[in-house]
């Protein structure tokens, strides 16, 4: 068991990985009360911890090109979101909590297959594993703490209504770059 750094890898995959940041941002977006953003970043944690947990466990190994595209794909789809999209092209709004969860478990495979990179002995794996996902909550928490600071101040400003549509755009943009990005990497391979 090496539960320290399987730990601080976590944190420092979290709070480096901008693909996940982008989609933590993008949730919390419009969050004003503190018990949603809990709620919303609980049933992440949740999908995400998961298949992490199930993916390096069960041997399960998705390409990392696709899995990372679909979270690209959250990107954008939480942005489209946030700017009512799905409302007004579909009249339709799809469940919020829903989609947070299911794209927790599209997380918890790229989480899942940066794990798998590495030679894991399976002397101590499930610990390992369990102190990698902790890791990964604490950098987490740690991300959203920097976040939430820095949008509550972004909302308290006059600009923040007349800037929310192009935010979101900007999130969007950078989900269609990741998308992209990734796809051209898993067609080059």
């Amino acid at each position: 068991m090496q539960l320290v750094p399987f730990i601080y890898l976590g944190a420092k995959h979290m709070v480096t990985g901008y693909d996940h940041l982008l989609f933590l941002f993008g949730v919390i977006f419009f969050l004003y009360r503190m018990r949603d953003v809990g709620l919303y970043v609980t049933l992440f944690a949740i999908g995400h911890s998961m298949t992490l947990l199930y993916g390096v466990l069960s041997g399960t190994h998705v390409n990392p090109h696709l899995v990372d595209a679909i979270i690209g794909f959250s990107v954008v789809y939480k942005a489209l979101d946030n700017l009512g999209a799905f409302q007004r092209m579909f009249d339709v709004q799809p469940n919020t909590k829903a989609a947070v969860l299911i794209f927790g478990f599209f997380h918890g495979f790229g989480l899942a297959t940066k794990l798998q990179e590495f030679t894991l002995s399976s002397d101590g794996l499930v610990a390992n594993i369990v102190a990698f996902n902790v890791g990964v909550e604490l950098g987490q928490l740690i991300a959203l703490g920097g976040i939430l600071i820095a949008i509550s101040a972004w909302r308290r400003s006059d600009a923040f209504r007349r800037q929310a549509f192009a935010a979101n755009a900007l999130l969007m943009t950078a989900g269609f770059v990741l998308i992209g990005h990734q796809l051209t990497g898993y067609f080059a391979s």
